[in-house]
């Protein structure tokens, strides 16, 4: 089972910063759920828990000594369509499901290294931050070949959400060239917004979010799925250790690999772009990020 002193205070913190009361009983529930879905899918623990911002995981093994790694999540409109992606994607790019209980959304995932993620070989040099970017490319490519199954969220109502937050949000920029840029991205974004798309997207393909694997080099973990255009799916890795001279080149690359129309990726990476920057002004900071700045400068030709 897990004890309290086990949940780490990061994981806490973070549930009751952004869900409050519910965040509280989800903590609260954690030990006796573990305990539970330990005894319920026979599994036993074999490691200390892990955790992200909304999940707590347990690396356990399997009857069959099979290794699997139990999630226990916190339900909410991103984490409830895990399953029905993965369960879309079949292993093929990403992990795969083993078991899930839609009740309290518990997932049973096939074992990755969770030791060696993809940031470790962006970091090594220029050519492993190229190789990187590629390998995301191709998970990509794979995951977004897939159809979106029914009763995921759609990224037509993202979109416009945003761009109805965009004057608000621009007037309480102090800056005016940053002021100017937002806008410039939601025009970008209002071009394409009414042709959404209808592939299955990851939503948050960053390099922490791709493990080496048994039975792959490098797979796909924690979807936040999504219906919708491969464009969006761009800037994670666009911005993942961050190079700004790289910035064209990555865009070409992971447009290239997921076969998109160029403009209607600039477009959506504009659009991804400006999601990033409404975040920040909602978490008052005072000053929009460097990088996606800079990302927008070079997708917008200044």
């Amino acid at each position: 089972m897990v004890d309290f002193a086990e949940i780490p205070d990061e994981l806490v913190q973070a549930q009751v910063l952004w869900n409050g009361d519910a965040g509280r009983e989800f903590i609260a529930a954690l030990p006796g759920r573990a305990e539970c879905f330990l005894e319920r899918w026979g599994l036993r623990r074999t490691g200390p828990v892990m955790h992200g911002v909304t999940a707590l995981v347990l690396p356990v093994e399997r009857a069959d000594g099979s290794a699997a790694a139990l999630k226990l999540v916190a339900l909410d409109e991103e984490t409830v369509g895990e399953p029905v992606a993965l369960r879309a994607w079949a292993g093929q790019g990403c992990v795969r499901l083993l078991e899930h209980d839609a009740e309290t959304g518990a997932l049973l995932l096939e074992r990755l290294d969770e030791g060696r993620d993809l940031s470790g070989l962006a970091r090594r040099d220029a050519r492993g931050s190229r190789e990187a970017v590629m390998v995301v490319g191709g998970l990509l490519a794979r995951l977004t070949s897939v159809a979106a199954p029914a009763g995921l969220r759609g990224l037509g109502e993202i979109a416009a959400g945003m761009l109805e937050s965009v004057p608000e949000a621009a007037g309480r920029l102090a800056d005016a060239g940053e002021r100017r840029l937002l806008r410039d991205c939601a025009a970008a974004l209002a071009e394409v917004a009414g042709e959404p798309g209808d592939r299955l997207l990851h939503w948050d393909l960053h390099y922490d979010n791709v493990l080496a694997g048994g039975r792959e080099p490098w797979l796909a973990i924690d979807p936040k799925p999504l219906s919708g255009d491969p464009g969006f799916e761009l800037l994670p890795a666009i911005v993942n250790e961050f190079r700004v001279e790289e910035v064209r080149w990555r865009f070409e690359a992971l447009a290239e690999a997921v076969g998109a129309d160029r403009e209607r990726a600039r477009a959506w990476t504009l659009g991804r772009v400006l999601q990033n920057c409404l975040w920040d002004v909602e978490d008052e900071e005072e000053r929009l990020a460097d990088r996606e700045l800079a990302v927008a400068e070079v997708l917008l030709g200044r």
